[in-house]
């Protein structure tokens, strides 16, 4: 039986793991991107049944070699173009390695007052960065908290609006009635589910019409919903504005969403989560016209852009309080002077789960080892390459651009029917070298090519560029035989 490790032999172990690390950062890029294992490979390429003696760790570190790499999807490849980026560093990694070296759990600010100081610090620094207002940071009526994803932030933010507009009954009595929550047709999956989860059911989600040229939120429409909803009996609870959607990054009319938010007294929630990161450059901070003035709470993930390993996911809002009145709960077992004293914050009141890791410590190692100054330049660098690559898709006359892409995100498709597109979607994800996501833009197939790869840069999307040409010839050849 093996022994528990001691610190030398942690120290060589550790040192083989580094090791392993560095060598696949300098070489994913020799590798294909997407994972060719069929369903089942991975699992029965391991033993049915758990180790009865312990065994040396290379063995591990080997079979991460023969096992597990086969089943990657490599999303530190220079040649990844789908979803969103998850960009991660060298200085996140190992945050990473030492917050699982201090394994801390920082659910009071008692438990670890490092873990809790160091997150409202970071926050703060993060609100600068993002020029957002001072309602936001630790010195004001609001603040700031890292959650595992945006999809937890809008759980978070969306049950403390519900307490807010029901006057606490929804914590002291649960849901009864009839509520709605807003969401344009572009707005992030994840505002549905939450709207199932937080208890209030499918017929409290309201679509928000979207301009067909801008893809973004109307207006006008979200004012009919509202009206309508307020003479049937309804109590809107939620407006998320979406400033980047997932889709093709459109930014909603934050300002007049706000205006309409504040006239009816709904929480205005901004999801941010991929293109927030943007505005650590001057010239992009018109992404958050109207959050100043009207934002309840704000959302974005330093995992997606700003090369944070993930579960790194930024949240601020403008009244603590609402959020801790609806989440907080203080069984004996916490009970503290620290707490008790009103002078600490305790972020379990910010999340669902009780426990939470040292999550400041990598964010912290990225910001001090890049400055605002390299996170800039990597933030400028991808849009560059964005639009360098969409300047290239609208000089080629089989394709066309089926949205605006004023960040790092380009949706095109191939003229003519759907098909070819998705003959070409299928050939692009069949040939290996590069992976591209899809999406449907005013009832049509398109491409999304998503710039993100920590390492990429003008030789990468060349590549990727002449590799669809190519493989929209043959597209195209296929159309025609079909036909």
């Amino acid at each position: 039986m093996n022994s528990h490790m001691t610190p030398e032999e942690f120290r060589r172990h550790g040192y083989a793991a580094v090791d392993w690390i560095a060598d696949y950062m300098t070489n994913v890029a020799d590798r294909p991107v997407v994972s060719e294992a069929a369903p089942g490979d991975v699992r029965a390429a391991l033993p049915p049944h758990p180790p009865e003696k312990g065994e040396p760790f290379e063995n591990l570190l080997s079979d991460l070699d023969d096992i597990i790499l086969p089943g990657i999807t490599h999303w530190q490849h220079p040649g990844f173009f789908g979803f969103f980026p998850a960009n991660a560093s060298g200085p996140a990694i190992l945050g990473d390695l030492l917050t699982g070296g201090l394994n801390v759990v920082g659910m009071l600010w008692w438990a670890s007052p490092a873990a809790t100081e160091l997150e409202e610090h970071v926050m703060d620094w993060m609100a600068d960065l993002l020029d957002l207002p001072e309602r936001f940071r630790s010195g004001g009526p609001g603040g700031g908290v890292i959650q595992d994803t945006a999809s937890s932030a809008v759980l978070v933010v969306l049950l403390a609006a519900l307490n807010r507009a029901t006057g606490g009954r929804a914590r002291a009595e649960g849901v009864s009635g009839r509520f709605a929550v807003y969401g344009s047709d572009q707005a992030h999956s994840a505002l549905e589910k939450n709207v199932r989860v937080a208890g209030l059911g499918e017929s409290a989600m309201r679509l928000v019409r979207t301009d067909p040229a801008t893809l973004a939120m109307d207006p006008e429409h979200l004012r009919e919903l509202i009206e309508a909803d307020v003479r049937d009996g309804v109590l809107p609870v939620m407006v998320m504005a979406t400033v980047g959607s997932t889709s093709t990054t459109a930014v909603d009319p934050v300002p007049r969403i706000g205006a309409l938010c504040r006239e009816f007294g709904i929480w205005l929630h901004i999801d941010a989560a991929f293109a927030g990161v943007a505005a650590v450059c001057p010239e992009f901070r018109w992404i958050h016209e109207g959050v100043s003035e009207f934002a309840d709470s704000y959302c974005t993930n330093p995992h997606k852009w700003m090369l944070t390993t993930v579960g790194s996911s930024t949240l601020w809002v403008a009244d603590r309080g609402a959020v801790i009145e609806a989440l907080s709960i203080l069984p004996a077992f916490l009970r503290n002077r620290a707490t008790e004293s009103g002078q600490v914050v305790d972020y379990r009141d910010w999340q669902i789960p009780l426990g939470r890791t040292f999550r400041a410590l990598k964010l912290w190692a990225v910001l001090r080892w890049y400055g605002a100054e390299g996170v800039r330049a990597h933030v400028r660098h991808h849009v560059a390459l964005a639009q360098e690559f969409a300047l290239w898709v609208t000089d080629d006359e089989r394709f066309e651009l089926v949205a605006p892409h004023p960040l790092s995100l380009v949706c095109f498709r191939m003229r003519g029917a759907d098909s070819r597109t998705e003959r070409l979607l299928e050939l692009l994800n069949a040939d290996g070298r590069i992976f591209v996501s899809q999406t449907r833009v005013n009832g049509h197939l398109a491409i999304r090519f998503a710039i993100g790869a920590t390492t990429i840069d003008t030789e990468h999307v060349a590549t990727a560029w002449q590799v669809i040409r190519d493989l929209a010839d043959r597209a195209g050849t296929c159309e025609m035989e079909r036909t």
